[in-house]
């Protein structure tokens, strides 16, 4: 009996434990529910560069890791370059919830690629999309029919993938493209917010992302705008061209010094920082491409082996600063390898004034900064300052006769100064800047307090 009590509870007691599950799933339901949907913004409002590049990537990334379920850009550039558009085209494309487009003003060239790539198009008022034909950099002239024809694929492609009319894709690059009604032939095609309504390039006219929302009846949500992360704020900051000039002047600066106060350590740890701080924004941005790094410190090397190694000056010294200098510019570049179809003249400006100013700002700190560097409190912390006094037993050889016009060798090698030996006694000496190697026979052509000016003598 007992036992058959027992077993008659046991059904009851499975189907309370059964009913307790499902109400803890749909109490568990009901939460999920009531969430909140995540509508997450972002601005495409500069030039479509490696910059903007990566800022839609980190965008959508955060997006992914925000769980939104809505992404929002609003778009207001004139274009940029096709390669970065055609990245972030495809990012867009790829991802899994729903993308719109707030055009609020202009969405030209590789903006208009990128709106046609996204789920909606909406408009503002007066604004406009469209005018994709590729143009040279700085010119402003149609790009060689191989890039149009490019072009005229990613945006064909990109509008089929949508559900828009692929011809009148192919007519905002190509002004041979006439579309009754629509275009005529000689004119690329660009739409105002009315009229890409009325051709499906636009879902409605919106003033705001408050309104284009409250239309897709979304109006209870958690609203993210993106905004970059310190990090990323501090590498904008030295792309700065401003910036990047101060820092190839720490550059340049910094090994001079260290060359000329050889085991302070201060100048070259200088050198090195701003060399990471210049290069590794650059890098980051896709601006900087591993081969224009390696170029930098292989015309380092150069110049280094032509100090240290090669008497005079020559290929390897001309050819060591070419590469330093050339590399300095690249990284600031958006070419790829050395075509620069798409790079504007204006880019290329900046960049080789930005090297150019940075390094005319080394050779004054050189010229008149060192007198003013030796003199501060923090030299004078890492350098020797103590005077050695004749009254203290402390001597210089001086010369006891003239020795203009006498002749000797070299003790040292001469980089351009170093030590010659004359009449058995050894003197400080230089040269008018060229490299002499030991053991070559000089002459004294100047005398400099306890210093000789030499040259070598020629047969």
């Amino acid at each position: 009996m007992r036992n058959f009590a027992f077993n008659s509870h046991k059904p009851i007691m499975m189907r309370k434990i059964i009913i307790l599950v499902c109400l803890s799933v749909f109490a568990g339901q009901d939460i999920i529910w009531a969430q909140k949907p995540v509508v997450f913004t972002m601005k495409i409002d500069d030039q479509i560069d490696p910059r903007m590049n990566r800022y839609t990537e980190l965008a959508l990334n955060q997006a992914i890791s925000d769980s939104a379920d809505y992404v929002i850009i609003e778009m207001d550039t004139y274009g940029g370059a096709v390669n970065d558009a055609d990245d972030i085209r495809t990012r867009i494309m790829e991802f899994e919830k729903p993308i719109y487009v707030f055009i609020n003003k202009d969405a030209a060239s590789a903006g208009a690629l990128i709106s046609i790539a996204c789920d909606s198009i909406y408009m503002a008022p007066g604004s406009s999309i469209g005018a994709a034909t590729v143009v040279v950099g700085g010119s402003g002239e149609a790009a060689p029919d191989k890039y149009q024809s490019y072009m005229r694929s990613m945006m064909r492609s990109t509008a089929e993938a949508k559900g828009r009319d692929p011809k009148i894709a192919e007519a905002m690059v190509d002004q041979s493209i006439e579309i009754e009604g629509i275009t005529k032939a000689g004119q690329v095609l660009t739409f105002s917010t009315s009229e890409a309504i009325e051709n499906g390039y636009c879902e409605a006219e919106v003033k705001n992302i408050e309104e284009l929302l409250s239309r897709l009846d979304i109006t209870d949500y958690q609203l993210i705008k993106f905004e970059l992360s310190g990090i990323e704020k501090i590498i904008r900051f030295f792309l700065n061209p401003m910036i990047s000039g101060l820092l190839i002047l720490i550059i340049v600066g910094g090994i001079y010094f260290e060359l000329q106060t050889p085991g302070v350590g201060f100048p070259i740890i200088a050198s090195f920082t701003a060399l990471i701080l210049y290069f590794v924004p650059y890098y980051l941005t896709g601006l900087a491409d591993h081969w224009e790094i390696a170029l930098f410190f292989v015309g380092v090397g150069l110049l280094a082996l032509e100090i240290f190694v090669i008497p005079g000056f020559g290929i390897a010294g001309i050819t060591g600063l070419v590469f330093t200098l050339g590399s300095l510019v690249l990284v600031m570049l958006n070419n790829d390898a050395l075509d620069f179809t798409f790079v504007q003249m204006d880019e290329v400006f900046v960049a080789i004034s930005t090297t150019l100013a940075g390094l005319l700002g080394a050779i004054i700190v050189m010229m008149f900064g060192g007198i003013r560097l030796t003199s501060t409190a923090f030299f004078k912390r890492i350098s020797l300052q103590d005077v050695q006094l004749s009254t203290e037993g402390f001597t210089s050889k001086f010369p006891s006769e003239s020795l203009q016009g006498k002749t000797g060798t070299t003790y040292t090698v001469l980089r351009p100064s170093g030590k010659v030996l004359i009449d058995g006694n050894i003197y400080d000496a230089y040269t008018r800047g060229d490299f002499i190697d030991s053991g070559k026979e000089i002459i004294v052509i100047e005398e400099s307090g306890t210093s000789l000016k030499v040259k070598e003598k020629t047969i």
